[in-house]
């Protein structure tokens, strides 16, 4: 497992580094390859669908790092291995820069402020702005959360809680969520889903 994990690293530094400067991403080609992502994570990459995140607005490096996890077997998820497979360098470019190019999903009213406070106090008392942002709006190769699909978060917190989840940001992820109690994942997943 460690020697996977060391090849998918390597993997991914010669994916970033291995590309010209003048080879941009192609949106339109993006745009075209997302209609097989559309049936689970939504038009525009709002995920209507319980435990699916919703991908627009997402961190253009963040999705191509979890694509290459995916692609790898480093990160597993059985619908997402068969459509990850034959995607090409080239098509995980056009595909993270389409979906970072959308606009965030429409911010949801707050029907349980006190329980967004709880999450703001246990978001700042975990450090979460540290890599994801003031704003929670992910930065580089780091997650988007705000606005996010509370029971996707709820869901993505056990998993790195339980180390069900590899990937990117395992070990700073496992560090945070390992000691979070059940109220505080469901208090920070309801926070963050209505930023």
């Amino acid at each position: 497992m460690r020697m996977m994990r060391l090849l998918s690293a390597v993997a991914l530094c010669f994916l970033f580094s291995s590309v010209p400067a003048s080879h941009a991403a192609d949106l339109a080609a993006g745009k075209e390859k997302a209609e097989l992502c559309s049936g689970c994570h939504g038009e525009n990459g709002n995920s209507q669908i319980e435990n699916i995140p919703s991908l627009a607005a997402q961190p253009d490096a963040f999705i191509q790092w979890q694509l290459v996890f995916f692609r790898s077997g480093t990160r597993k998820n059985e619908q997402m291995q068969p459509v990850v497979e034959p995607l090409t360098n080239d098509d995980i470019r056009n595909l993270a820069a389409y979906f970072a190019s959308l606009p965030p999903p429409p911010k949801k009213p707050d029907d349980n402020p006190d329980l967004s406070a709880k999450g703001a106090q246990a978001a700042v008392g975990r450090r979460c702005a540290s890599c994801h942002g003031e704003s929670f709006a992910g930065t580089k190769a780091v997650a988007r959360i705000a606005g996010q699909r509370e029971e996707y978060l709820v869901k993505a917190l056990h998993d790195y809680k339980s180390s069900a989840r590899s990937g990117g940001g395992m070990a700073a992820m496992a560090d945070v969520a390992f000691p979070l109690s059940e109220e505080e994942i469901t208090a920070m997943a309801h926070y963050f889903a209505h930023l």
